[in-house]
């Protein structure tokens, strides 16, 4: 595996593999409360400039299962909240610390830390990918499913962070990918092209249910992300439509998933009956964000 985790397009299908596998491992330990102290004596750095609830937890409880200590630093109590320049920033703690998570807004800025840190950098999220959490997806559809290669993937809703990560996560996964965002919410250009020329098939619709038609498992995220609050009355009219409800669940393959990253805006993105009808998936789903990213942090970390 590469030395960072900033984002899906930089891996192969082999290190995705790499990842779902140790993580399987993580948690089958967990479960038989299998002590693992891969990582004792290593501390991680944990920038927020966007909030969190999972993102925070999961990472912190992560590097205390695994011997070591994270760092919680605020964007709005630290000095890079306060205009010291990311290489600076890169170059302090990795005098400091043992690696760097951080989540952002920029991909640029996730980019320039890797740059410039000489210790592991992990993108917790930012408005173009957010990795962990497809790791986590990816693994969870694997424990249910058996497998990801030969599965069609269906995403309803915005053209973020999430549809970005989804498409290249599955596609590069052996996976079919489908689309649904309405005009002008597309998923990034590089994206994209990326799509474009993978070996399985994709497709960018307009309407949910082409998307989610013979679809083995359907994902969706809010319609408004962290930063795009004053944009919510507008969204809401442009995603009316974009619900995933039970006549759209009718013409998905029996037995077919749904996931969410969380958290969930019942009756707007995904209806009460849907998200109750699918919820032990969607907690496992959480679940496994911890388990992922012990992977990333084992495989980037370990001496």
């Amino acid at each position: 595996m590469k030395k960072d985790l900033l984002k899906l397009l930089d891996l192969t299908r082999e290190d995705i593999h790499e990842i779902l596998d140790t993580a399987d491992q993580m948690k089958f330990s967990q479960k038989h409360r299998i002590a693992h102290d891969h990582l004792k004596g290593k501390t991680l750095a944990m920038i927020f400039k966007k909030n969190s609830t999972r993102t925070r937890v999961s990472f912190e409880v992560g590097m205390y299962q695994l011997g070591g200590h994270a760092l919680f630093l605020s964007g709005h109590e630290s000095q890079i909240g306060r205009g010291e320049p990311v290489e600076d920033t890169a170059r302090v703690l990795a005098r400091y610390c043992d690696g760097i998570m951080i989540r952002t807004f920029a991909q640029a800025e996730v980019e320039e830390l890797a740059r410039k840190a000489s210790i592991p950098v992990i993108n917790g999220l930012t408005d173009f990918a957010h990795p962990c959490q497809v790791l986590a997806d990816l693994m969870t559809i694997r424990e249910k499913m058996t497998r990801l290669e030969g599965l069609k993937l269906a995403f309803v809703g915005d053209g973020n962070n999430m549809a970005n990560s989804l498409i290249v996560g599955g596609l590069k996964c052996g996976m079919d990918v489908s689309v649904a965002c309405p005009e002008g919410y597309d998923p990034d250009p590089v994206v994209l092209d990326f799509a474009r020329t993978a070996d399985r098939k994709f497709e960018l619709v307009r309407a949910p249910a082409d998307a989610v038609r013979d679809a083995d498992v359907v994902i969706t995220d809010v319609w408004a992300s962290m930063g795009q609050e004053e944009e919510r009355a507008v969204r809401a009219k442009t995603f009316a439509g974009y619900c995933i409800n039970g006549e759209l669940m009718k013409l998905t393959h029996p037995g077919c998933m749904v996931q969410h990253c969380l958290p969930a805006h019942k009756g707007e993105e995904i209806s009460a009956e849907v998200f109750e009808a699918h919820a032990d998936e969607i907690f496992e789903e959480a679940e496994n964000r911890l388990h992922a990213q012990k992977a990333v942090l084992y495989l980037l970390m370990r001496d």
